[in-house]
C-alpha cells in the first residue's frame, strides 16, 4: 500500500537522479532527440518545469479549496511545451531546478487535513492532496528513464511495484486480450481486463514497467502458453 511517505521519498530521490542525470549531459545533447517521439531534452526539461508548476496548482487548490486545474487545457499545455523548449538550455536547466524546488518547500507546508483535501488530476479523476508527491514521483523518475541516463532496473523496485499498481489500474487494453500479470522476482501480479480469453506472461518487473508505460515493445516479458504478446496503447 502506497503511503505519503514512501511518495514523497520517491518524489525526492526520483529529483536527485534526474538532476543527476541532467548534469551529465551537455547542452548540445540536451537539443538532440530523446525516447519520446517529437521530443527532445529540451522538450522534456520545459516539460518538468511545466509539470512542477502544474502540481503547485494542485496544492494550492488542497491549501485553499479553490479550484486551481493543473492547466488550463490539454491544447495550452502542448503549446506551453512546445514554446518552453525553444528556450536556451541554461535558461531551461535553471527553471527546471527552481520549480522543483519550489514544489518541495510548497508541499511541506501543507497541513494533515489540507494533504486529504479533495483535488483533481488533469485527467479529472477526483483524489486527494496526498497524490500529489506520487505524481511528481512518476514524472522524473519515469522521465530519467527517458533522458537515456537510467533503465527501469535502475530505479527502485518499491517504486516500480507501485507504478504497476497505478498502471494497470488505469490502463486501456482497447480489444486486447485480458492480461494477467506476474512479476517474476517480487511475486508481485496485476489484472488488466480486455476482450477474450486470458493472456498470462511474465517477466522481471523493471522489464514489465517498461512494456506497460509503453517504453519497450515486451522485451524480456514471456508468455505463459499459447498466444501472442500484443501490441497495447499509449500509456498516459
Amino acid at each position: 500500500m502506497r503511503t505519503l511517505e514512501m511518495s514523497l521519498g520517491w518524489m525526492n530521490q526520483g529529483t536527485e537522479m534526474f538532476t543527476a542525470a541532467l548534469a551529465e549531459l551537455s547542452d548540445e545533447q540536451l537539443t538532440e532527440p530523446i525516447a519520446l517521439s517529437g521530443w527532445t531534452g529540451k522538450h522534456l526539461l520545459a516539460h518538468l518545469a511545466n509539470n512542477a508548476e502544474a502540481l503547485g496548482n494542485l496544492v494550492e487548490w488542497a491549501r485553499t479549496g479553490i479550484e486551481t486545474p493543473m492547466y488550463s487545457s490539454n491544447d495550452q499545455r502542448a503549446a506551453d511545451i512546445e514554446s518552453g523548449a525553444q528556450r536556451p538550455v541554461a535558461e531551461l536547466r535553471e527553471r527546471y531546478a527552481e520549480t522543483a524546488a519550489t514544489l518541495a518547500s510548497r508541499l511541506e507546508g501543507l497541513s494533515e487535513q489540507q494533504w486529504e483535501a479533495g483535488i483533481r488530476t488533469n485527467a479529472g479523476r477526483p483524489v486527494q492532496g496526498t497524490e500529489i508527491p506520487w505524481m511528481r514521483a512518476r514524472e522524473v523518475m519515469v522521465h530519467t528513464v527517458d533522458l537515456g541516463a537510467k533503465t527501469f532496473g535502475d530505479l527502485p523496485v518499491s517504486f516500480l511495484g507501485a507504478l504497476l499498481d497505478d498502471v494497470t489500474a488505469k490502463r486501456a487494453t482497447d480489444g486486447t486480450p485480458t492480461l494477467e500479470i506476474l512479476s517474476r522476482n517480487t511475486g508481485e501480479s496485476w489484472r488488466i481486463e480486455g476482450d477474450g480469453d486470458s493472456l498470462r506472461v511474465m517477466a522481471m518487473i523493471d522489464d514489465l514497467a517498461a512494456w506497460l508505460t509503453g517504453r519497450s515493445d515486451g522485451a524480456g516479458v514471456k508468455v505463459l502458453g499459447p498466444g501472442e504478446l500484443p501490441a497495447l496503447p499509449k500509456w498516459l
